[in-house]
């Protein structure tokens, strides 16, 4: 699976770092390493949404840092088990 986190000003800015932080945890704690790729990516156009914008296999979302764990156990772990 690959999740790319946009990295841009605007994402930056709405807690970027603090989702990639989150879900380097997650992907060790769930023992995903050899499952799931983290790429970052300058903006992807979804600027004026609400959170940083992630996209997971092709499928665009709007995550919060304060949402990511919640984000990551319902979205990312189902769709790898």
């Amino acid at each position: 699976m690959e999740i790319t986190i946009c990295i841009g000003s605007s994402c930056h800015l709405k807690g970027s770092r603090d989702v990639i932080k989150i879900f380097e945890r997650l992907i060790s704690f769930h023992r995903l390493e050899d499952k799931v790729t983290l790429k970052g990516s300058f903006c992807m156009g979804e600027c004026s949404k609400n959170g940083v914008c992630i996209c997971v296999d092709g499928e665009r979302f709007n995550v919060t840092p304060s949402e990511a764990e919640t984000f990551f156990n319902y979205e990312i772990v189902p769709r790898i088990k």
